[in-house]
């Protein structure tokens, strides 16, 4: 009984993988991120930033990548229940497209709070 949860979880975690990959693969906005968390990545080692920076840092990098895979399956999902273009879809679209840009954009905000004092030197 034990197993075959612990067995349905581990599934679970392959499904959230396939879906990382499913977007990293199809979608040009994910592979953005997917560069913007590698320059962070590069300039807190680089920096060496302190354990709460980098702790901000990766809360705010995992924000961006939710927001951006949700908003992936937002739009499929418009796309598949509304296959001819209607205005309110596309309004669904546009907003949740404008969540991923909130979120990214207070992240870049966050990105320059915290390396600009290591920049200046």
């Amino acid at each position: 009984m034990i197993r075959s949860y612990l067995l349905a979880r581990w599934r679970s975690f392959g499904h959230a993988i396939r879906g990382v990959i499913w977007g990293l693969r199809g979608q040009a906005h994910l592979r953005i991120h997917a560069l913007a968390t590698l320059a962070v990545l590069a300039l807190a080692v680089g920096f060496r930033v302190e354990r709460w920076e980098a702790c901000v840092l990766a809360l705010c990098v995992g924000q961006v990548w939710a927001a951006e895979l949700l908003n992936t399956a937002i739009e499929k999902l418009t796309d598949l229940v509304s296959p001819q273009h209607q205005t309110r879809a596309g309004r669904v679209k546009d907003v949740a497209a404008a969540a991923v840009l909130v979120v990214a954009g207070v992240s870049a905000g966050v990105a320059v709070l915290v390396f600009w004092p290591y920049v200046l030197g």
